[in-house]
């Protein structure tokens, strides 16, 4: 039994060294935080789960030498607005990895946060940053910086979205970095919250907002009002059985994309599934959506 026990917790060591980062990077430098109240915190998180973000930043995820494609992407992690659900974004990360991509998972304030003035600001300014400094970056960690895209899943969906349609950074430059591009060149959005008006998904609207939802400030943040010229191709995935982020919401992006031009774009509704879409073992023919995904970004040219 005593031997049991032991091999059971060398393997769960192994099996957490094989999805850990291999490198974290704040993405503000110090003191120059946007929308900070400057309020000193520390991480809470378990196994799974991020609560509370002391510091910004993004986990690094590399292919090898071998397998790199040269192109990168950002992992936005769902949670509704109120956690992050991290450890998926791990594994979405690996799985990037697998096709040759290097891949950042996002750790991003959450609205609830005490230090934030402004709270629906919060996740979208850490979004924009990161993207500026994976492109910073792309000769250094070996990718185009051309070939730059976001995935996000559920309220990570959202921000994900919210890069590719709001125009004009929300906050003021703070260095060389800040004069590079946040629009991302490709997005890939599962079971995404897109509206915050119509088919809103209530509880990630009220964590967003910290319950006082300004109609003005959820119109600028109903992503599909907002879908122009520059938005980028997006592969969009969603369950008609989702309980939890109405399909509606990919209905009406997928939508605005096609009013507005914007090639490339792809969007599959599965039968089941519900609101618990994964890299691995999702149901029925939910199951090959990565296998569509990889073959979307070969077809749109963004790897080969």
């Amino acid at each position: 039994m005593r031997r049991s026990l032991i091999i059971i917790f060398l393997f769960s060591i192994l099996v957490s060294e094989s999805i850990r980062a291999q490198d974290f990077i704040p993405i503000w430098p110090v003191k120059c935080m946007p929308n900070s109240r400057g309020v000193i915190l520390k991480d809470s998180l378990d196994s799974d789960l991020i609560y509370r973000v002391s510091i910004p930043g993004l986990y690094i995820f590399k292919p090898s030498n071998a397998e790199n494609k040269r192109a990168a992407v950002l992992i936005i992690p769902s949670g509704g607005y109120s956690v992050l659900s991290y450890a998926t974004g791990f594994q979405m990360a690996k799985w990037f990895n697998t096709i040759g991509i290097t891949a950042f998972v996002l750790k991003y304030r959450l609205p609830y946060s005490p230090d934030l003035i402004e709270s629906y600001k919060g996740p979208l300014q850490d979004a924009q940053r990161s993207i500026k400094i994976i492109r910073s970056r792309a000769k250094e960690w070996g990718y185009d910086d051309s070939k730059v895209g976001v995935m996000g899943a559920s309220a990570g969906g959202h921000i994900a979205a919210c890069l590719s349609t709001i125009q004009g950074s929300w906050y003021d430059a703070i260095d060389s970095i800040d004069n590079k591009s946040f629009v991302p060149d490709f997005a890939i959005l599962i079971s995404p919250v897109i509206s915050m008006t119509d088919a809103a998904h209530v509880p990630s609207r009220n964590n967003l907002f910290r319950g006082k939802v300004s109609p003005e400030i959820a119109k600028l943040l109903s992503c599909q009002l907002h879908v122009y010229d520059q938005t980028p191709p997006t592969f969009i995935i969603h369950a008609g059985d989702d309980h939890t982020v109405s399909p509606m919401n990919s209905v009406l992006y997928y939508t605005s994309l096609l009013r507005q031009g914007v090639k490339g774009c792809s969007l599959h509704i599965f039968p089941k599934g519900d609101h618990s879409i994964r890299v691995r073992k999702n149901p029925g023919i939910t199951s090959f959506w990565p296998v569509l995904a990889e073959n979307w970004l070969i077809e749109t040219g963004l790897i080969y």
